[in-house]
């Protein structure tokens, strides 16, 4: 009997040594690996002690709102549509114009969205001129000054000026090509006294475009005004200025993209304030 009972562990030491056998060993990098160790800190420890009392919210879901309309409202909601409606008081307040100022010379003006158009006819040319808002206002940066007394004044905020860049296309009744010139406006001049000779805007590149193409085309060939011979430089300046583009032209187009960014801004506001609010 006590030899059987001797062969039994035996048996199942083999066994085991199959079944390891059967069973592929991890790979070494595998087990170099540390082990993952467990966050040792509670959940709610995680946060900052001023969320605290908000702790028990970030373990369920928002509720929809008591009111019965399905929507989500949550108190920052309520606080973001407060926000809003005061915002939009004081910027229709401060906005200059109700609506758009109109261009002298004859300009017609077409407005889609954030672009605009300007077109004006005269003997036998068309003269169309397209700008967009968007990104249209240049940064504004914190400045500050030292007085007589070492002391640092705040400088007034400064007006916000869309100052867009846009596109000239002149096209004649009875050719298959548009000049198109494209025209900015130099952001180390805006803002500053120029004299009466001087341009308040710079044309930055020239190009012939076919007519009835819908989208630049990059195959053609484009000027680049920068390396430039000033005469001809000088030429088509004056070019545009015989056609309407010139500084009053630069002075006004600033004037009604302005009022045409601020209009845009107040109605994004309301649509935002109304989307937050969801009723």
């Amino acid at each position: 009997m006590l030899p059987l009972l001797r062969s039994v562990p035996r048996a199942l030491g083999a066994a085991a040594s199959g079944l390891r056998a059967a069973v592929p060993a991890p790979p070494l990098r595998q087990l170099l690996q540390p082990a993952l160790r467990p966050c040792l800190r509670p959940f709610g420890l995680l946060g900052v002690r001023a969320a605290a009392g908000r702790r028990r919210g970030l373990l369920r879901a928002p509720e929809p709102c008591a009111c019965g309309c399905g929507a989500l409202h949550t108190e920052g909601d309520k606080a973001f549509v407060d926000f809003l409606t005061d915002e939009i008081k004081e910027e229709k307040k401060i906005q200059k114009h109700k609506s758009l100022p109109k261009m002298s010379g004859g300009w017609e003006l077409e407005v889609n969205g954030t672009e605009a158009k300007l077109v004006r006819k005269v003997a036998g040319e068309k003269i169309t001129v397209t700008f967009n808002i968007n990104n249209s206002i240049p940064p504004t940066f914190d400045s500050e000054e030292e007085s007589t007394q070492g002391q640092k004044v705040e400088e007034q905020e400064p007006e916000l000026t869309s100052t867009p860049n846009f596109v000239v296309e002149v096209t004649k009744s009875d050719g298959k090509k548009a000049l198109v010139l494209d025209c900015h406006y130099p952001e180390d001049e805006i803002g500053q006294e120029e004299e009466a000779e001087s341009d308040i805007f710079s044309i930055k590149e020239v190009s012939f475009q076919a007519m009835g193409d819908s989208e630049w085309k990059d195959t053609n060939y484009t000027l680049n005004t920068d390396s430039l011979d000033w005469a001809l430089y000088d030429h088509l300046m004056d070019f545009l200025a015989d056609r309407g583009v010139d500084n009053t032209f630069a002075d006004e187009l600033v004037e009604l993209s302005t009022a045409l960014e601020h209009q845009e801004y107040i109605t994004f506001l309301e649509d935002l304030k109304s989307f937050v609010k969801s009723q």
